[in-house]
């Protein structure tokens, strides 16, 4: 009986010694490599998704320099036309303020009783208000102003610097000439 005992122990311990070599060799050739497996595409998924952010960011920060751009070439083109328009509004203030001396000279001459008026017409012209020529000192002027607002349009929109008023001559103001 003791040999029975010797040798179901000896097959025990082979058993356990064989059980212990699975385990360990599922260990080290199946788990640890399907491990690592899994460590590598779990890399490999987040730098895919960091890649995807990245590249997300990128174009949300093209999309925004285009917006800015866009703002920047419409404040622009704003500041533009509203230096045009206040230069023909000028322009036009200027026209009717000489045609209204002009018409007040024109009728202090003819309520003169030695004066005809072709005589008076002929010594004081009246220009029309709308699109008249004005002195050159003062188109000059007018002109003046806004090539300088113009080119503070153009410094704000390369250098972001808002515009500083700088009015020479105002609507209501009579050039003496």
């Amino acid at each position: 009986m003791a040999a029975r005992v010797d040798t179901i122990l000896k097959l025990s311990l082979a058993a356990g010694a064989l059980l212990g070599g699975a385990g360990v060799g599922y260990y080290f050739g199946v788990f640890l490599p399907a491990q690592a497996i899994r460590e590598t595409l779990d890399a490999g998924t987040q730098r895919q998704a960091q890649a995807v952010d990245n590249t997300a960011a990128i174009e949300r920060a093209q999309a925004a320099e285009l917006r800015r751009r866009e703002a920047e070439r419409q404040r622009y083109q704003v500041c533009v036309s509203t230096a045009d328009g206040t230069y023909q509004s000028r322009w036009t203030a200027a026209c009717r303020a000489q045609h209204t001396r002009q018409r007040a000279a024109f009728e202090d001459c003819a309520d003169d009783w030695f004066a005809s008026r072709e005589s008076c017409a002929r010594k004081f012209p009246v220009e029309p208000e709308h699109g008249c020529a004005l002195p050159l000192s003062l188109s000059n002027r007018l002109a003046a102003d806004r090539d300088a607002t113009r080119a503070q349009c153009m410094a704000e929109m390369q250098g972001g610097v808002a515009p500083v008023p700088s009015e020479t001559w105002q609507a209501g103001e009579v050039d003496p000439a």
